[in-house]
């Protein structure tokens, strides 16, 4: 019940942790775009999350972030900006506990058409589509969303612009 893992067998993990990007992807309108997931075998047992996942091999967050958002959106016209956020989570998903370190980069784009093209065999069990929401959209929501404070979150980052360095939220614990 939290932001899905991607691609287990070859990520990199850190002191225990594995390591994650994910991106807050933006359009032209200020929407974000968010996935729709599940568990497997259970698809009652669903969230909201932004796209992104493990940093595979010698590649950089960065790299990993790119990769990431075209195997599960598609969208590649994009323009990675700074790392906001960081975040420590651990969760149960498909049968095992996750133990994350993820940071979230900023990302602007003008191609909002999304294709899965890339998904692994177990993305394709666990994702059920993406959304881009508006602040207000995300701020009535009553679906699970992560990171949780990603409502406010997000009014900060438009309100105010990107943090001089990465914010470290609270770890999130499921």
């Amino acid at each position: 019940m939290s932001a899905e893992p991607t691609g287990a067998g070859q990520d990199t993990y850190e002191g225990g942790l594995r390591k994650v990007a994910r991106v807050v992807l933006l359009d032209p309108r200020d929407r974000i775009l968010l996935l729709h997931g599940h568990e497997p075998d259970d698809p009652a047992d669903d969230w909201w999350f932004t796209p992104g996942g493990g940093v595979e091999g010698d590649e950089t967050r960065d790299q990993a972030a790119l990769r990431e958002l075209a195997e599960e959106t598609g969208i590649t016209d994009v323009e990675l900006g700074p790392v906001l956020w960081r975040r420590r989570c651990s969760f149960p998903f498909a049968g095992r506990r996750w133990d994350q370190d993820e940071w979230y980069y900023l990302a602007r784009t003008t191609q909002t058409a999304t294709v899965a093209a890339g998904l692994t065999e177990l993305e394709r069990r666990s994702v059920a589509g993406a959304r881009w929401w508006t602040y207000e959209e995300l701020a009535r929501a009553h679906e699970t969303v992560y990171p949780n404070r990603l409502a406010e979150l997000l009014r900060t980052l438009l309100d105010e612009g990107p943090p001089a360095g990465p914010v470290t939220l609270d770890p999130e614990i499921v």
